[in-house]
């Protein structure tokens, strides 16, 4: 029996956005501002769980209407990216709004082995697509989930409607420093610690932190979490990469979303003169962490969605 999950209307804030840096005001240019989104009311979702290959998958379900389909951050949930930010509770008010917890996350299966992630985790979301009998949505994803929905884009474009990606623009050019990185964050994260990644993506306005603050921060994102499945995910990312030229060749309508004091920005921009067809909306004074809260990216998002009906 499905199990029905209280989705709260859009919020400005969330305590993972509080903790990660502090909030500027922030602005975004009128093609995102053209068709404000007003607060959905609580809503309803329905939680379900189907078999993927070997791993269960959990997902949340609500609305009517053109499938959307949410992947979320590296470390984060369907809840902690999504329903707390407001953005699951805006889609849902218009579209049928489907959040997944990608393997390894939040309450779907977490197996340790590198092989089950990678390229995985982009099947993941057709075969969620298959099992609910949707031929084609739209897909949203946000840092991680925004690598694992490029990656798709380039192999299955005929299942999208549109693409959004959100904080990242596909893991593209993958170097030796790309390496180095991916190789220490998943040491770290085998200890159960993201001092690499907190120091990579903190909001440089404010002071470094220090060390008591970083593990305080690891230990709240990984509450409830698989430290082993997480360091697994990360050292699949190599299995995730696609060229400048595959992205390029893109003809399904792809929006990117980005906050200016996000380090991916200039990933953004180098994507953006690869692939002239993609609509970027920057986010002023927006970082990595506090991005997805803003009500600017509901409004680029849901503004973007209504551009690009489906197409019989």
């Amino acid at each position: 029996m499905p199990v029905r999950v209280r989705v709260p209307p859009p919020a400005d804030h969330t305590e993972e956005t509080m903790n990660m840096s502090r909030r500027a005001a922030l602005t975004v240019p009128a093609l995102a501002l053209a068709a404000p989104v007003l607060a959905a009311p609580a809503l309803a979702a329905e939680e379900a769980f189907f078999d993927s290959a070997g791993t269960r998958i959990r997902y949340i379900e609500q609305g009517q209407g053109e499938p959307v389909v949410l992947v979320h951050g590296y470390t984060s949930t369907t809840e902690r990216q999504f329903v707390n930010t407001g953005v699951y509770g805006a889609v849902a008010s218009m579209y049928r709004a489907i959040g997944m917890d990608a393997r390894g996350h939040g309450r779907s299966g977490k197996p340790h082995r590198r092989d089950d992630y990678g390229r995985e985790m982009g099947r993941d979301i057709v075969r969620l697509m298959d099992h609910l009998n949707i031929p084609r949505a739209h897909i949203v994803g946000y840092s991680m989930g925004a690598h694992i929905v490029a990656q798709l884009l380039v192999q299955q474009p005929e299942r999208f409607i549109t693409a959004t990606l959100g904080g990242a623009s596909g893991r593209r050019n993958w170097s030796a420093e790309d390496q180095a990185r991916v190789d220490e964050e998943s040491a770290e994260m085998d200890q159960g610690v993201l001092r690499s990644q907190f120091l990579r993506l903190r909001d440089r306005s404010l002071p470094p932190p220090s060390e008591e603050e970083i593990r305080a921060d690891s230990a709240r994102r990984l509450a409830g979490q698989d430290p082993r499945a997480l360091a697994a995910v990360r050292r699949s990312n190599p299995d995730q990469v696609v060229t400048e030229a595959e992205m390029a060749g893109v003809r399904i309508p792809t929006l990117g979303i980005v906050g200016t004091a996000d380090p991916y920005l200039r990933e953004f921009e180098a994507l953006k003169r690869a692939m002239p067809q993609l609509e970027l909306v920057t986010i002023p004074g927006a970082t990595h962490g506090s991005a997805p809260g803003t009500p600017q990216f509901r409004e680029a998002l849901m503004t973007f969605l209504r551009a690009h009906p489906a197409r019989a």
